[in-house]
C-alpha cells in the first residue's frame, strides 16, 4: 500500500486518470464554493470532484510537517496565510536548508490558473503541481523522494487520516495513496479564493471602500499610458488565470528586463526562467506574471526577491526595465509589452495606494484556510 512512488509514476497515474474521453461533471458539482461576486465557478477535474471532507483532508496535509522527509517542514512553511501564502523571503528555503533560486509565489485563486509556477509551462494541473515540492530534488523542498513509504506510514498512524481518506475517496479500494494525497491538497488549494479587498467592495458599489489616492491609482493602473493591465489582467490580476471557457493566455511568461549579463539578455545562472525548461534562447528571463491580489503583503518582489518595495517595482516598470534604468539601453530580449512611461511622485504614490487596496484582510485570517494543528 505504501510502496515507493516517484513523481513521474504518480504524475502519469494522475494524467491517465483524467482520460477516457468522459466529459467532466458540472464544474464544482455538489460543493458550496462561497464565491465572491463576479468570480466564475472553477473547473474541477473529473477524477477529483470537490467535497468538504476532501478539502479538510487537504488542509491537514497542507499544514502537516510529517509530509516532509525530516518532519520539519510543511507546505505552509513556505506559504504562510498572513502573507497571502508567501513566506517573506527573497528566495525559498527547503526542509534540508537548500536555498531555492526563486521566491514562493502566493497561491490565491489558483483554481483558475493555467500555469502554476514561476517558470514551468508544462505542469497541467494542481494535482501534479502538488507532487513537485514533495518529491522534487532540484531544489529540495519537502524532500520525501525515496522516503515515500516511511512518510505514508507516519500519516497512517494518525487516527484522523484513515477516516478522512476513506471519506474523501469512497470509491477507492485503497484510498491511502500518493495520487490521493496530491488530489486532496489540490482540492484545498482550489478553495483559497481571495476577492474581498477594498477594490472588490468598490466594484460592488461601495463608493467609500477606496480612498481618493487609491481611486486615482486605479485609473492609472488600467490606463493605456501606464499599462499595468496588459499583463496583470482579469479578476486575478494576472494573465496566467482565466474564467472557464475563456481563451486565456496560452503563454503568460514574460521577460521584464531585470538582467542583461552578456549584452544578449542573459539572466544569472540558476534563474534563467523558462529557458531552463525549453533551452530556447528566446525564453531567457521569461517568468509567469505574478498575481497582484494581496501584493502589498508579499514583498520582496520579482522571481528572485531582488526588489524590496512596491515603489521600486513601479520605478523599474516606468523606466522600461531595470536594465534600461541602469544602462539607458533595454535588454534586447525583453517583452515588447514592457513600455516606459512617465510618472510623477504623486502618481506613484497613488499607484501604491491602489495596489495596497488589493489586500483582502479576510482572506489573510480566514479560519477555513488556517492551521488545523494550531492551539485553539
Amino acid at each position: 500500500m505504501h510502496a515507493r512512488i516517484g513523481i513521474a509514476v504518480v504524475a502519469a497515474a494522475l494524467v491517465a486518470g483524467c482520460g477516457g474521453g468522459e466529459p467532466p461533471p458540472p464544474p464544482g458539482a455538489g460543493y458550496d464554493w462561497n464565491l465572491p461576486a463576479g468570480f466564475p465557478v472553477p473547473e474541477v477535474p473529473a477524477d477529483n470532484p470537490m467535497s468538504a471532507v476532501k478539502v479538510e483532508l487537504g488542509r491537514r496535509l497542507f499544514y502537516d510537517t510529517r509530509l516532509s522527509g525530516n518532519q520539519t517542514f510543511s507546505c505552509a512553511s513556505c506559504h504562510r496565510q498572513e502573507l497571502a501564502f508567501t513566506d517573506g523571503r527573497a528566495r525559498g528555503l527547503g526542509s534540508t536548508g537548500m536555498l531555492h533560486p526563486r521566491g514562493p509565489q502566493q497561491i490565491a485563486n489558483l483554481a483558475w490558473f493555467g500555469a502554476f509556477t514561476w517558470a514551468n509551462s508544462v505542469v497541467p494541473s494542481l494535482e501534479i503541481q502538488a507532487l513537485v515540492p514533495m518529491t522534487g530534488s532540484d531544489p529540495v523542498e519537502l524532500g520525501i523522494s525515496g522516503m515515500e513509504g516511511l512518510v505514508a506510514a507516519r500519516l497512517a498512524l494518525d487516527p484522523e487520516y484513515p477516516r478522512l481518506f476513506r471519506a474523501s475517496f469512497p470509491e477507492a479500494a485503497d484510498p491511502f495513496t500518493y495520487p490521493n494525497i496530491a488530489k486532496a491538497i489540490a482540492a484545498f488549494e482550489r478553495t483559497l479564493i481571495s476577492g474581498n479587498s477594498p477594490y472588490d467592495r468598490y466594484q460592488r458599489g461601495d463608493a467609500t471602500a477606496l480612498s481618493a489616492p487609491a481611486r486615482r491609482g486605479m485609473e492609472l493602473f488600467f490606463s493605456d499610458r501606464v499599462g499595468c493591465a496588459r499583463c496583470h489582467s482579469g479578476f486575478a490580476f494576472t494573465d496566467a488565470a482565466s474564467a472557464p471557457g475563456a481563451p486565456g493566455n496560452p503563454f503568460p511568461f514574460h521577460n521584464v528586463g531585470l538582467y542583461d549579463e552578456d549584452g544578449r539578455g542573459a539572466y544569472p545562472p540558476g534563474g534563467t526562467g523558462l529557458e531552463a525548461l525549453t533551452f530556447r534562447p528566446e525564453d531567457m528571463g521569461r517568468f509567469r506574471t505574478p498575481p497582484l491580489r494581496n501584493v502589498a503583503v508579499t514583498a520582496p518582489y520579482m522571481h528572485d526577491g531582488s526588489v524590496a518595495t512596491l515603489s521600486e517595482v513601479i520605478d523599474i516598470f516606468a523606466a522600461g526595465g531595470r536594465v534600461r534604468m541602469q544602462t539607458g539601453v533595454p535588454s534586447p530580449i525583453q517583452s515588447p509589452l514592457l513600455r516606459p512611461f512617465a510618472v510623477t511622485d504623486a502618481e506613484k504614490a497613488d499607484l501604491v495606494a491602489f495596489l495596497e487596496a488589493l489586500t483582502d484582510e479576510v482572506f489573510l485570517r480566514d479560519p477555513r484556510f488556517s492551521d488545523p494543528f494550531a492551539p485553539r
